[in-house]
């Protein structure tokens, strides 16, 4: 179980959102750049410190990410080409909001170990690695095993609710470490519980498909 299996419900709360979208008429590919834009902010206010600045611009991109599938529908523009910008989108801006933390220059500090820089490197590649790579699971099943059926315009996700750690949560624990000033704590964890979500589809799709 994870935040992934929540998304239908959000989607329905934002609704009205999209449906002003639609009205103003921008498309869900407009929507899914303007996702885009809002990590690169993101990433910039990470780099130069700005934590609180940069969690606001990512739960904007996050929420557009959310919009432009709804969009996509109200206006029957579900196309097999949006399914995929809008995953390649998502996933520039998940490396780009770490790599901006790791810009930021700001060690782990703990009240007596300060660590080193090429720690802070470690740390950000790892969670980039791990972030990337729990999603990058997904392309290659469908590739390898083919998955056709498709709903709302998109592959039906055979690790939904697979992964104890996906994107929203990342997202979360980026935004509250973010705001709270714990943005290293956060990059520890994301680091941490990608990577172990990443075995722990891989542990699923082997008892599934050996």
């Amino acid at each position: 179980m994870n935040i992934t299996a929540l998304r239908p419900r959000l989607v329905g709360y934002l609704e009205p959102v999209a449906g002003a979208f639609v009205r103003v008429g921008i498309t869900p590919n407009q929507i899914s750049l303007l996702s885009l834009l809002f990590g690169i902010l993101c990433a910039y206010f990470f780099a130069i410190g700005m934590f609180p600045l940069g969690s606001l611009m990512l739960i904007i991109s996050a929420l557009l990410d959310l919009i432009d599938g709804s969009v996509a529908r109200m206006t029957s523009r579900t196309t097999k080409f949006g399914a995929v910008f809008d995953w390649i989108v998502d996933k520039y801006v998940d490396a780009l909001v770490l790599l901006g933390v790791g810009l930021s220059g700001v060690a782990i500090v703990s009240r007596f170990y300060p660590v080193s820089p090429m720690a802070d490197f470690a740390l950000v590649a790892a969670a980039i690695i791990g972030s990337l790579m729990n999603t990058f699971i997904k392309p290659v099943v469908y590739a390898e095993i083919g998955y056709q059926e498709r709903v709302d315009g998109k592959i039906e996700d055979p690790l939904e609710g697979v992964g104890f750690f996906g994107r929203p949560e990342t997202f979360l624990v980026l935004v509250i470490g973010g705001l709270a000033g714990y943005i290293w704590v956060s990059v520890l964890i994301i680091a941490i519980c990608t990577n172990l979500s990443a075995l722990q589809r891989i542990g699923y799709l082997y008892r599934r498909l050996s």
